[in-house]
């Protein structure tokens, strides 16, 4: 979140913008009707919300849902990590970028302490989620992809997943350029040089990271290559913002605002088969290929066509 835009006087949401964790649950619950058994909570920062523990607890004990996580900074985990797990929740991802404090301060925007980060990991690694900890490093060239092997060096033998994502276009600030990225296949073979990696089958259809394991045990790592391999055709997943707009694509420019729904003055049965409804047809009617449609995108511009370029959703709005 650039300094320069969101500022000391940037006016975020106020209370009654962002969804409560009535209408919170309400959704997932109808999502959960219709086959969604996994939630993760995501952000901006999801442990700046007051109360998140109860909201963890009850999407926890939905009907259907199998799995609860939380993509986070992993600052305030020493605070609220014992709570997460008490509530149900089974799966924590730090985003971790780099171990050298320079990097770091550079790729967080200088905001946050790498020693608070660290401290954050050992302590959900403590609390003992079900799921495990993983870690997302996104990687980029010359910034701090000659780092990687630290990071994994740091993380082997210790039961935490470090996931190595390719430098994406999310949002429209971040300055994106394709030669910034390390495609996976180029950092497996730097990898596998130093310690050799092996396959391994996916977990689910439709999983977001290629697994590998180091061949003399030490673990496991994951490589996210909607850069160089778009998995569009294979994407099982949609955002729902906290002001309640439902995007069904990383890379969306709009959504679909249920916030409207939930909060018109229709009955509470009538205001749920709506939302059904609505729910339904977004997910039957989704075209969404954005990755696939950047793959492309030199060969249009070589055979003269106008690709076109929207205005894309950010990051920090909808969550990674």
């Amino acid at each position: 979140m650039p300094e320069a835009t969101y500022h000391e006087a940037f006016r975020f949401l106020g209370p009654t913008e962002r969804l409560n964790f009535d209408e919170i649950e309400r959704i997932a619950r109808l999502a959960a009707g219709l086959g969604v058994t996994k939630i993760r909570l995501t952000g901006g920062e999801p442990l700046l919300r007051p109360g998140l523990p109860d909201l963890v607890h009850r999407l926890s004990a939905l009907p259907g849902i199998e799995d609860v996580a939380l993509t986070t900074n992993g600052v305030l985990l020493p605070r609220f990590a014992p709570a997460l797990q008490q509530a149900g929740l089974r799966r924590v991802t730090v985003s971790l970028d780099s171990l050298d404090p320079a990097v770091f301060a550079h790729m967080s925007g200088g905001r946050g302490e790498l020693s608070a980060v660290l401290q954050g990991i050992d302590a959900a690694c403590a609390a003992g989620f079900a799921g495990g900890v993983k870690i997302n490093t996104v990687v980029q060239r010359g910034v701090n992809d000659a780092g990687v092997p630290d990071i994994l060096a740091r993380f082997r033998h210790t039961g935490v997943t470090v996931r190595l994502i390719e430098y994406m276009d999310v949002g429209n600030l971040n300055g994106w350029d394709r030669a910034d990225v390390v495609p996976s296949s180029e950092l497996r073979a730097r990898i596998a040089a130093l310690w050799p990696l092996e396959p391994l089958l996916p977990r689910y259809r439709g999983e977001v990271a290629r697994r590998y394991r180091y061949v003399d045990g030490a673990g496991e790592i994951g490589f996210v290559s909607s850069v160089s391999e778009p998995f569009c055709g294979m994407c099982s997943r949609a955002r729902l913002s906290s002001d309640g707009k439902l995007y069904t694509c990383l890379f969306a420019a709009t959504g679909t605002d249920l916030r409207a729904l939930l909060r018109g003055n229709s009955s509470d049965a009538d205001v749920d088969e709506r939302l059904h409804a609505t729910l339904s047809r977004i997910w039957r009617h989704r075209i969404d290929r954005y990755s696939e449609e950047r793959a492309r995108l030199p060969a249009l511009l070589a055979s003269g066509e106008q690709a076109s370029r929207q205005e894309k959703i950010e990051m920090h709005y909808i969550g990674g």
